[in-house]
C-alpha cells in the first residue's frame, strides 16, 4: 500500500516554493491541541463534502481522507458505512488524534506514500490551498485511486475573507509604510476546472459556492483561523515580529453587519473527478451523430454568418 516511484520525487524538482510546508507542519502540530474550537466550522464544510456522495449511486470500500486533521471527516465516512477509512496529515499531532478513531498516517499531500490503486475513494478539506505543487498533487491523487475511484475536495477560493486581506494590507501600510505577504493566494473557478483537467481526471467538474461567517468579536476568527492551522505559512513572508497593533488596526476597519457583527465570505471550491475507467461514457467523435439537432429543433441550418431562417413550418404563424 505504501509507496514513493522515483518519477513522483522529481514532479516538484526545481520549481520555486510558495509555502513553507514545514511552517504549514508547525502550524498543524500547534493546532493540534485546539483544533475543536474550530470544529463547528469544520464540521459544516465537512457535512457538504459527505453529502455530495448522495450525487452517486456508487458504494465505496477504501477511501483516503487527505489532509483530514483530528479524523472529523474520517469518521463522517465511516459513519456512512465505508469499511475502510484512512486519515492523513502533513502534522504527527493531528494524525495522531485521528488514529483515536481509525487509522491514520503522518503523510505530505505533495509525495503521497500509498501504492497505486489503493482506494475508491479520496476526499480533502480544506487542505490542498497549501500545497506547492497542486497539480503535481493531483496526479498523485489520481494513482491512488482505483480506476473509476473517485475524488473529491473543497478549499477556499479567491474571495474567500477578502475584507480581512484588505484590512491587513491598508494597516500595514498605514503603520509600517509598507506591507509583506500575509495571505495566501487562492485560485478562482477556472484555475481549479483546468487543474482537475491537466492532472488527466475524467469527468472533471468544479463548481463554487459562498459562504458568510459572522462574529460578534472579529478576535474570534483570529482564534478560530489559528485552531484550524490557517495561519501565515508563506516562503516569502516577513519574519519579523509583526508591527505593534497592527491585528486591532485590521480588525478594527472589517465591515460590520445591522446586526453588529463582522461577516466575512467563505468562497468554496469544490472539486470532482474520477480516475479514467474504460467503463466510463465517451464523448462522441466529431461527425458521428447518427441525427441532426437542427431536425430536432425543428430549425433550418445556415452557414457560419449567414442571417437565421424560419424553419417552413413556422412561416406565416
Amino acid at each position: 500500500m505504501f509507496h514513493r516511484p522515483a518519477q513522483i520525487l522529481q514532479m516538484t524538482a526545481g520549481l520555486e516554493p510558495i509555502f513553507d510546508r514545514r511552517s504549514v507542519r508547525l502550524h498543524r502540530d500547534r493546532a493540534a491541541a485546539r483544533i475543536d474550537e474550530a470544529a463547528p466550522i469544520f464540521a459544516v464544510l465537512a457535512e457538504r463534502l459527505v453529502d455530495r456522495l448522495d450525487d452517486t449511486t456508487r458504494r465505496f470500500t477504501r477511501a483516503l481522507d487527505l489532509g483530514g486533521r483530528h479524523g472529523l471527516l474520517a469518521d463522517a465516512l465511516r459513519a456512512r458505512g465505508i469499511p475502510f477509512v484512512v486519515c492523513a496529515d502533513l502534522s504527527p499531532r493531528m494524525a495522531s488524534r485521528a488514529a483515536r478513531s481509525g487509522p491514520a498516517v503522518a503523510a505530505d499531500e505533495e509525495w503521497l506514500p500509498f501504492a497505486p490503486a489503493s482506494f475508491d475513494l479520496v476526499v480533502s478539506c480544506l487542505s490542498l490551498h497549501w500545497v506547492n505543487d497542486l497539480p503535481g498533487a493531483l496526479i498523485q491523487i489520481r494513482r491512488v485511486l482505483v480506476p473509476d475511484g473517485l475524488f473529491l475536495a473543497v478549499m477556499p477560493g479567491l474571495g474567500t475573507l477578502a475584507p480581512l486581506r484588505q484590512a491587513l494590507l491598508d494597516a500595514e501600510v498605514e503603520t509600517a509604510g509598507g506591507a509583506s505577504p500575509r495571505v495566501s493566494p487562492l485560485a478562482d473557478l477556472a484555475d481549479a476546472a483546468a487543474l482537475l483537467q491537466r492532472a488527466g481526471f475524467a469527468l472533471p467538474v468544479a463548481d463554487r459556492d459562498t459562504l458568510s461567517v459572522a462574529y460578534d468579536d472579529p478576535l474570534a476568527l483570529i482564534r478560530d483561523l489559528r485552531a484550524l492551522g490557517e495561519t501565515n505559512a508563506l516562503a516569502q513572508r516577513s519574519r519579523r515580529v509583526p508591527p505593534r497593533g497592527l491585528i486591532a488596526s485590521a480588525l478594527a476597519r472589517l465591515p460590520r453587519d445591522g446586526e453588529g457583527r463582522v461577516a466575512l465570505p467563505l468562497v468554496l471550491l469544490t472539486l470532482t473527478g474520477w480516475a479514467p475507467a474504460d467503463s466510463q461514457p465517451k464523448p462522441l467523435r466529431p461527425g458521428s451523430a447518427a441525427a441532426r439537432l437542427a431536425d430536432a429543433l425543428g430549425a433550418v441550418e445556415h452557414a457560419a454568418g449567414e442571417p437565421p431562417r424560419l424553419a417552413p413550418s413556422k412561416v406565416g404563424r
